[in-house]
Parts: structure tokens; sequence; C-alpha cells
């Protein structure tokens, strides 16, 4: 039996193989990769490495075993019809029988566009009767400390939130509920809604990369209008600005504060808190 993580070389499947190298041996890690030559370092680990694309279904033919447990982390391809890619992965799990099929959702209280795909796959997992855990990803850290640099330089956190308030964590915190999951008994068709353990407004926030910088940072909050705009004229590509102005409104009503505790009941220890995002972002 191996544990099969997808887009192994992502942002977020590199924590899970790190994680899981800690808990289980190396040649029970299968990491599903699109270009191997990004993963020698997970081959030279002892992982296992498949090369499938989530567009090209013939090449998960045969790619998964009875009894395997696998994580499917959604695609980031919004142009290429991503609950078509999660399919994919769906039928071919099927198929060989697989243990378990844990994917990596969105919180079931957000109703913006970013959560149409998720539900859309959430629906095809369910129906297709492979054994699912559903991980409803709240929001994470790295979606703003990954992008200081213009926040610094204008001295403005720009959202279109409103006082609205988020129940962020890092990805670090999913990949370690991932895991639990994924080494775990007991977590067939189940369904976690995860986020941080202390939520936060971007006043807050604001004030945290103030405090750390010594920089006077403000919140200015903007129409969700007028920050899809800003977002196409920093170059995010269609159909981003839209959606992440969508999830913005979503935040002012309140769609991403979780408060199940799920994620640090999982995971078995606190989430990150918001002054160490903040601390560990500016140390680069």
């Amino acid at each position: 039996m191996s544990i099969v993580v997808t887009g192994a070389t992502g942002k977020l499947g590199r924590h899970v193989v790190g994680q899981l190298l800690e808990k289980v041996p190396a040649e029970r890690i299968t990491a599903v990769v699109r270009d191997e030559a990004k993963a020698a370092d997970l081959a030279a680990r002892g992982v296992r490495l498949a090369v499938a694309d989530y567009n090209a279904p013939e090449t998960f033919d045969g790619l998964f075993s009875a009894g395997d447990k696998v994580l499917l982390i959604s695609g980031n391809e919004f142009d290429k019809g991503r609950v078509g890619q999660h399919r994919v992965v769906i039928d071919a799990a099927k198929a060989a029988g697989v243990a378990l099929l844990a994917y990596t959702s969105a919180p079931g209280s957000l109703t913006a566009g970013l959560a149409d795909d998720h539900r859309a796959t959430e629906e095809v997992l369910v129906a297709s009767g492979v054994p699912y855990s559903l991980l409803r990803n709240g929001w994470y850290f790295e979606n703003y400390t990954e992008n200081l640099a213009p926040v610094l330089a204008h001295g403005a956190v720009v959202q279109a939130a409103g006082d609205g308030r988020i129940s962020a964590a890092s990805r670090a915190d999913y990949a370690a509920a991932a895991v639990a999951v994924l080494t775990g008994e007991g977590h067939e068709n189940t369904t976690y809604e995860l986020g941080g353990d202390q939520s936060f407004g971007f006043a807050e926030y604001a004030a945290e990369l103030s405090r750390q910088t010594g920089e006077e940072i403000a919140y200015n909050a903007v129409s969700t209008e007028q920050y899809a705009e800003i977002l196409a004229g920093a170059g995010l590509p269609e159909p981003l600005p839209a959606l992440m102005a969508g999830v913005d409104a979503s935040i002012e009503k309140g769609e991403l504060e979780i408060t199940t505790g799920d994620l640090s009941r999982l995971s078995g220890r606190p989430t990150t808190p918001l002054a160490e995002a903040v601390e560990a972002a500016l140390k680069g």
C-alpha cells in the first residue's frame, strides 16, 4: 500500500511529502509530478516518482493500486476545466480500488465563485463510491505574506474585505492535517472544515506588519470592483482578478472565519499564529 500525493512539487504538495517522510518510510510514498526533474530532491530521499498530468488521462492508467491512500491536491489551472482534471484522478482511483481519496477543497461556507469547482469536484467524488475525505482548507497566510513587496513599498494593505475576519493558517498546518488523514485510520467518508485557531481582520494584519517592520502600514479598504481592477492592473491573468475580489466579498460576509477547530485537532498542534506567519515572511 502506497500513499500517493498528486501535485507533489507544488507549494502544498512539498509540505505534505516532507511531513510524510517524518512518519512513514520513503518507499511507501509516491509523488505524482508533471516534471520529474523538479522532483529530483524527492527521488534522492527515496520517494517513488510517477509522471502524470491531469490534462492527459492516459498518464493515470495503472498509476494507483488497490489499497492506496491518495491525496488529490486541487489543480490551479483555472482556465482548463479543473473539475474535468480532478475527475481523471477520481476515475483512476475508482478503477484501482484505492482505500481512500482525500481532496483539498474549499470551506463549505464559501459562496464565492472560487468554490464552484471544489463543490462540483466534491459531488463527483462522493458519487464515485470511492472512500473519501474532504479536506476543506481555509485561506492560506501565504496568499498574503508571499507578496509583501507592494504592501511595504506603498505602506498599505489593499483589500475589498471590509471588517471581515479570516481564519488563516500556513501551508504547513494544512499539510499536517492531510498527513494525519493519510496515515491515520477512520477517515473514510469524512468532511473536515479546516482553518486557523485565531481569526484576524486586515486592520490587524496591517497593524502586525507595522509592529514588525517599524513602518506605518495602513489598511485601505476598497470596493470589489476597484480591487479586481487593481489586480488586473498588476498583471494577474483572467479569471483571477474577479475570483479574488469575490473571495474578499465572502470574507466581508464572514465566510472564511472557521470555528470548528478541526485543523488543530487533526494536526495535533495549535495552528500558526498571525505574528509568526508575518515574522517568517519578513525574514524571507
